[in-house]
């Protein structure tokens, strides 16, 4: 793993390693929101929904999870548990009690509701960006979809060992619409080797993650839902995604038509997140 000689944020020391982590927002007594990043994602990709939510007044926190981006590796399995541990770490290192908010992207969703099932306390509500839901690894062909994927990542870490991520990385880590200093970090750690060895490990601990995230919210919890592509006919996907929401007194559901799983996170669609996260506070 390697670091640009100036990137975004700060490495935190969680132990005797360290996480890179970007926050944002001003500085008070406000409820920090906490954003999981996907499966081969990076705090980068917050960059935009980050600025947004500043300008709301609130504070964020994005981090690259152990192994990927800018972030030293953790001790394997990268499962749930060792996610969860490295976030209670990363907290208590930056004197981070709550409140909070959980807000997840893809399958980040299953970091950010394990989340909000750990910490009941102090989460004052969960956000789900086009997230995967526990119960999705069941589906027809959900199991050998992980791990095809897996396989992919992997493969793109022997690639990127002797440079093939170079030319991939330059369409996609531009799939979100990022621009600036945030693009071109997520444009370095796609091409890393170690970026995509760690995603892979993480991604074979889905089925245990998504065990540990199953128990079910509680039903007074405020949860929105934000989904890509608008909601036509019955989608079995589109179900599960909003169910969190659905069994939830305090639910809210977009569906956002014209966009896709990155580009949500972009400047075009990023308001809509933060018209969930302003739904959360106001419940």
């Amino acid at each position: 793993m390697s670091s640009p000689s100036a990137v975004r944020g700060e490495h935190v020391d969680i132990g005797g390693r360290t996480l890179r982590v970007v926050r944002a927002g001003p500085p008070g007594d406000q409820p920090l929101v906490v954003c999981e990043h996907g499966a081969f994602g990076c705090a980068s990709d917050w960059a935009v929904v980050a600025e947004k939510l500043a300008l709301r007044g609130l504070r964020t926190l994005a981090y690259d999870r152990a192994g990927l981006g800018f972030s030293e590796p953790g001790p394997a399995p990268r499962d749930g548990a060792a996610l969860r541990a490295d976030r209670a770490a990363l907290l208590t290192a930056l004197g981070e009690t709550g409140p909070f908010v959980s807000i997840g992207h893809s399958m980040g969703g299953l970091m950010a509701r394990l989340f909000a099932l750990e910490r009941p306390d102090a989460v004052l509500g969960l956000v789900l960006v086009d997230a995967i839901t526990p119960d999705m690894i069941d589906l027809p062909g959900g199991g050998a979809a992980v791990s095809g994927f897996s396989q992919i990542l992997r493969l793109a870490s022997v690639g990127a060992q002797v440079g093939l991520m170079h030319g991939v990385s330059r369409i996609s880590a531009n799939l979100i619409g990022l621009t600036g200093e945030a693009a071109r970090e997520k444009q370095e750690i796609h091409a890393l080797a170690s970026h995509a060895r760690w995603a892979a490990e993480e991604v074979a601990g889905w089925r245990a993650t998504s065990a540990l995230a199953a128990a079910e919210l509680p039903p007074d919890l405020p949860v929105a839902v934000i989904t890509a592509g608008a909601m036509q006919g019955w989608n079995p996907l589109k179900a599960r995604q909003v169910s969190p929401a659905e069994h939830s007194r305090r639910g809210y559901v977009e569906h956002v038509a014209d966009c896709n799983h990155a580009n949500l996170l972009g400047p075009d669609y990023a308001e809509t997140i933060v018209r969930a996260v302003d739904h959360v506070l106001a419940s």
